[in-house]
């Protein structure tokens, strides 16, 4: 019986299909071996004497617990400490305080006793001059040295900051000189140009915010306060002048010293008025105490 030959079998000769990878293998290596040996059997022997020792998230735990409660006692400590030295301090500040308005309380004695004296010494000065200093001449010189109260005819003069002043010491334009002020506050020298003025155009008396200005009276500036005889005073400022009162206005207001208050008026905002009166009150200064001049005596001839 013939039979067909037995084929052999065939074998394909085509290639294997390569892993779609295969071009990266180096990447493929280090995903898959991201751990060098040597780190990965140094944790794996950490990893056993842990297991030996106390679990490391407990470790953790009991380590924050512990931050906790330090965290804590300091906290606790220093508000006691608080609480403890909270009433010194309290007692502290309101004998601070008591001392404070004890002094508040003896100076303003001290200044009204002052007062007190200087009224008195006033008083006897003019007794003084009545006494001991020849009749007429006697008043004309406590009138023109302040030392008398004196009334009659006069100006009115109110001089006040403008409405938008400024604090002035910090301003952009402070006034550095005599000219005009940059700030709408009026100024120790502003008061000064009106004193003057009004002096030179027949007044006789003088007093700012009840004040009386004598020979020995002087205006000068605190801060942005004014001081006549070191006295503060606060505007509106109130200029009252014995004298012909419509002639003293008119000379006033033409002199070089009202032009000048006049042009603070118009060019700064500083706010001022003047009028005449009938009849005018002028209280006495306080004292006029007179350490340097001496009365001129007439040596006789032979």
């Amino acid at each position: 019986m013939c039979g067909m030959p037995q084929q052999p079998p065939v074998r394909s000769s085509a290639p294997r299909p390569s892993r779609p990878d295969a071009s990266m293998s180096l990447l493929t290596n280090v995903m898959d071996h991201s751990l060098d040996d040597g780190y990965a059997e140094a944790a794996a022997r950490r990893e056993a004497e842990g297991a030996v020792g106390m679990p490391k998230t407990l470790r953790a735990k009991l380590g924050l617990a512990a931050g906790l409660v330090l965290a804590a006692l300091v906290v606790t400590l220093g508000a006691a400490n608080a609480r403890i030295a909270a009433p010194v301090v309290a007692k502290e500040r309101q004998e601070l305080i008591d001392r404070v308005e004890d002094e508040t309380a003896a100076a303003d004695k001290l200044e009204e006793s002052v007062d007190t004296l200087r009224a008195d010494v006033s008083a006897r000065q003019r007794e003084a001059l009545k006494t001991d200093g020849g009749g007429e001449q006697a008043d004309l010189v406590s009138i023109l040295s302040g030392a008398t109260d004196v009334h009659g005819p006069g100006v009115k003069l109110v001089v006040d900051d403008a409405k938008e002043a400024s604090s002035g010491g910090d301003s952009s334009n402070p006034r550095e000189t005599s000219g005009f002020s940059d700030t709408g506050r009026v100024r120790d020298r502003d008061m000064q140009r009106v004193v003057n003025g009004l002096w030179e155009s027949g007044a006789e008396a003088i007093s700012i915010n009840g004040q009386r200005l004598t020979a020995l009276s002087a205006i000068r500036a605190a801060g942005d306060a004014i001081l006549v005889d070191n006295k503060p005073l606060v505007p509106p400022y109130t200029v009252l002048a014995v004298g012909d009162g419509q002639r003293l206005s008119t000379r006033f207001q033409n002199s070089p010293d009202g032009l000048y208050l006049h042009a603070l008026q118009e060019n700064y905002g500083i706010r001022t008025g003047i009028s005449t009166e009938g009849d005018i009150r002028l209280s006495a200064a306080p004292s006029v105490i007179v350490r340097t001049a001496e009365p001129r005596t007439e040596k006789g001839t032979s």
